[in-house]
């Protein structure tokens, strides 16, 4: 217990002076756990090794307690220490309050989350911790249930389901849609997630009469509670301030929630926030005065130490000394914290002066360079930023001269560069499925099946293969896909491995994150493509994210799987690939023309650890492709196109089901006299690694880049690969052309899709357009 109150006044010194350093300038912004001390002590007394945490920014005191997070890397963390030893959770990217462990060893391979504490990387959306905390409680469900993830090699993972998903936000955010969304599903599925509700009363100013039916979370999710009727939630309701009633009650949840895999919600009333909302505001400004004595008389600490004193644990003089020790703990974390985040810096500025001074000296920009090494030296806390500007600055003075000192700047600027790459750039993807070997499709004989057939095939490949692969979405299960790629997958493995969800495209994604976190390997379907958007926020904050805010210590290789482009109507048939290729980076983008090719995709991500989208074309489930004979086995290389047509006049570049157009529009061309050379990408992200299409324009030196998606979408971003990246726009003699959907959605109706998408008869007037330029007398005006 005394132990609980030092960790307790520790947690709240660090708010403190956390405060401090923000308001003094030395950290940016701070956003603290103060007044949730004790009730987060009390629930890091039901966390055991295997456990995972989705948490909440102000979950400091927890991570305190399970001896997750040291005072000096908290400090790190407020400092945005660019190193992944010194601030664990995201090495300086994200700011204080973000919390992360470590899953992924430094060469890749998976620790052993079962004998340690585990909490999932924070994102600072709210609510946006909830669909992940799905997936997190489902992977031990799935534990449980399948005999096959009881092997010895799953061991790391899970001891047969016997972990908890810990849940916990704040009570203005359970306004959020994403957080009903959970919550449905999490009751539906009978998980053992537990999740807590921090209540302040407030979000930021807003009181919670403007957030919830009621005013309470607690008497609005009533109808959830489980009873002999049927199953749901089992709910508590306890007092932040109570210490013994806390420790009560989590000892109970927990119980309840790792024996009988039922979905517990604790609702923590009367929380206080010492300190306000943020460092961005005072909260004086919106609580009243009677509402702000109140949070003194209630504050978390001075009820421990009043009951403490009560039941004579401690005297008043131990109590004293454990909270001199406190404050002496975090001064003393805070400075060795800070001296840890500027010594690197200082010694790079350092080096970085005299390399300046050496490079002007006895030149005429000694005087002006001087100035700004005075800037740099009077700045009370030197800044990397500061250091590129003073190299950069000189070496522009001094671009016509030519010494031995200023090659060693040079010198000193290129390396430092790279280094900063290194701490502020890299891990948006860890590449390892870029080294997939490619393995080509093989064929037996002649025969040709319905595309549908050969995703199903794969899949039922792939399912054998991996036991660790569950496949899920809405119609998965027993229809097995309103396409039929699944067909009779669930009757063949179990519903286990192939199952239905709800309609709710958000925590689909988030089940599927929380799987893979868990080492398992999702493959979660989004029915259709503009389905995606709402699942956006949460493919774009937390999956595409993952690798980058860890620095590569966590990872979760989701595939998800989709299909789209051309069919009619607005609603399914938008290809809104400007805004996923923009919004998901962090995600592998593939864009096959064929099942073939899509089943080649799902089998390179599978042989990786690497989160992946596959747009499966919507048009070619009935169209026949020829059967490979080593489903489950062959894998295309991401990032490199393919020539589907040589030619030598114009290069179309595009994908998906606009390459059957292309082929179809060539044909017609050839008859003109016109030959055309068709590059089908494969996948949008990564794009072209190998500079195969710069390839193709030094022999035609025309392009035309051929898209469903809005002017200014992905074709605007494939020509600015081709001819910005791969410096294409030096081997054409006619402007680059584009040709995309128009900016509406596609109307409905055959001629509603003509008159919206790129037709034949529109690919080959654009042709044609770039040949009646170069040669109108061989090419005279058509209309």
């Amino acid at each position: 217990m005394l132990k609980d109150y030092r960790i307790a006044n520790e947690s709240r010194e660090a708010s403190l002076l956390g405060r401090k350093e923000v308001l003094s300038g030395k950290a940016k912004f701070g956003i603290f756990g103060d007044g949730k001390e004790v009730a987060q002590i009390a629930m890091a007394k039901a966390f055991k090794h295997g456990d995972f945490r989705s948490g909440y920014y102000r979950d400091q005191t927890f991570m305190f307690a399970i001896e997750a997070l040291t005072l000096q890397e908290w400090f790190a963390g407020l400092y945005a220490h660019a190193d992944i030893t010194a601030e664990p959770s995201s090495a300086g990217r994200q700011m204080g309050g973000h919390y992360s462990t470590h899953s992924v060893n430094p060469d890749g391979s998976w620790k052993e989350l079962t004998s340690k504490y585990n909490s999932s990387s924070d994102i600072s959306p709210t609510g946006g911790q909830m669909p992940r905390l799905l997936g997190l409680a489902l992977a031990s469900k799935l534990f449980r249930t399948n005999p096959l993830l009881q092997a010895p090699e799953f061991e790391k993972f899970s001891k047969k389901g016997n972990e908890i998903a810990f849940g916990t936000i704040g009570d203005a955010s359970t306004s959020e849609g994403l957080f009903w969304e959970a919550i449905n599903a999490g009751g539906v599925m009978q998980i053992p997630m537990l999740i807590s509700v921090w209540d302040d009363g407030y979000g930021i100013s807003v009181p919670k009469k403007y957030q919830t039916t009621k005013g309470d979370i607690y008497e609005a999710l009533k109808g959830m509670q489980q009873d002999k009727k049927a199953p749901g939630y089992e709910m508590f309701k306890v007092k932040a301030w109570d210490y013994s009633a806390l420790c009560d009650t989590y000892k109970k949840a927990a119980a309840i929630c790792r024996d009988e895999h039922v979905p517990v919600l604790i609702h923590v009333e009367e929380v206080t926030q010492p300190q306000g909302h943020s460092t961005s505001g005072s909260h004086e400004r919106y609580k009243s005065p009677e509402r702000l004595q109140w949070e003194k008389d209630f504050d978390g600490l001075k009820k421990m130490r009043e009951w403490i004193l009560k039941f004579a644990i401690a005297k008043e003089e131990e109590l004293n000394d454990i909270e001199e020790k406190a404050k002496e703990a975090v001064k003393e974390a805070r400075n060795k914290a800070w001296t840890a985040y500027l010594e690197p810096i200082k010694q790079d500025t350092a080096e970085a002066i005299t390399l300046i001074l050496a490079a002007v000296e006895g030149t005429p920009h000694l005087d002006a360079v001087n100035k700004f090494i005075a800037e740099i030296k009077a700045a009370k806390d030197p800044l990397r930023k500061d250091v590129v500007i003073a190299m950069k600055k000189t070496l522009r003075l001094t671009r016509n001269d030519s010494s031995p000192a200023r090659e060693a700047l040079q010198k000193f600027n290129n390396a430092f560069a790279e280094k900063n790459a290194e701490r502020y750039n890299s891990f948006l993807y860890t590449n390892e499925v870029l080294a997939v070997n490619e393995v080509r499709p093989q064929y037996d004989n002649d025969e040709s099946i319905n595309g549908h057939e050969i995703l199903r095939d794969n899949f039922d490949a792939i399912l054998d293969k991996y036991p660790q692969v569950v496949i899920f979405g809405e119609d998965s299960g027993k229809l097995g896909g309103v396409n039929q790629g699944l067909e009779n997958m669930q009757k063949k493995y179990g519903e286990e491995r192939v199952f239905d969800t709800g309609i709710r495209e958000a925590t689909i994604i988030g089940q599927a994150i929380g799987l893979a976190l868990r080492g398992l390997r999702p493959i979660a379907e989004i029915q259709y493509l503009d389905y995606l958007l709402y699942a956006l926020q949460i493919l774009s904050d937390d999956l595409a994210t993952l690798a980058y805010r860890t620095k590569g210590t966590q990872r979760a290789p989701v595939i998800i799987r989709t299909r789209g482009h051309r069919l009619e109507g607005i609603w399914h048939s938008g290809s809104p690939m400007g805004m996923i290729i923009n919004s998901l980076r962090g995600i592998y983008v593939c864009v096959p023309r064929n099942m073939t090719q899509a089943a080649g995709f799902y089998n390179t991500l599978l042989s990786s650890n690497e989160p992946g989208l596959v747009i499966e074309p919507l048009n070619s489930y009935r169209l026949k492709e020829r059967k490979p004979s080593n489903f489950g086995e062959f894998k295309l290389p991401l990032g490199v196109p393919e020539v589907i047509r040589e030619g030598k006049d114009v290069t179309i570049v595009t994908y998906g089901p606009l390459c059957r157009m292309a082929m179809e529009t060539a044909q017609q061309l050839e008859a003109e006299n016109i030959s055309v050379e068709i590059i089908d990408v494969q996948t949008l992200l990564p794009f072209d690694i190998n500079h195969t299409i710069v390839e193709s324009l030094k022999k035609t030196n025309r392009v035309l880049f051929l898209d469903e998606d809005v002017k200014g979408g992905a074709s605007a971003y494939m020509m600015e690969k081709v001819l910005e990246e791969q410096g294409g726009y030096q081997y054409l003699d006619s402007a680059p052309r584009t040709l995309t959907g128009k900016d509406h959605r596609p109307a409905y109706g055959s001629d509603g899709d003509f008159f919206s998408k790129p037709s034949v008869e529109d690919i080959f007037d654009a042709v044609y357009g770039i040949m009646n330029e170069v040669d109108p007398s061989s090419y005279p005006d058509i209309y």
